[in-house]
């Protein structure tokens, strides 16, 4: 077992900060946090899996391909494809949890 405290993590003025939280050949955990305003861009991965983001804390929105939206805010979660289009906009300070299967 391992504990990772990840609010220990801090915020970045310039562009949003992301920390390897865990790595294995099973999955992976990325620690995303964004300031209000800071976004990851609509991106894809042209591999197999999935991937899921998890808010933890703040609000903005989910966005996809087209600009499509939905909202996200502290407990919801996305699940996709990793090859479908996806990004995340922050309306305030927002911290999000992201799971890779497998990892890339």
């Amino acid at each position: 077992m391992k504990l990772i405290e990840i609010f220990e993590n801090g915020f970045s003025e310039l562009n949003f900060r992301n920390f390897l939280v865990h790595d294995s050949p099973y999955f992976k955990i990325l620690n995303f946090n964004f300031k209000a305003g800071q976004e990851l861009p609509i991106h894809s991965h042209q591999i197999e899996g999935q991937l899921s983001i998890v808010i933890l804390e703040g609000e903005g929105e989910f966005v996809g391909e087209n600009g499509a939206s939905l909202p996200a805010k502290p407990g919801s979660v996305l699940v996709s494809d990793i090859s479908e289009p996806h990004g995340l906009k922050a309306k305030t300070d927002m911290r999000a949890l992201v799971t890779i299967a497998p990892p890339i």
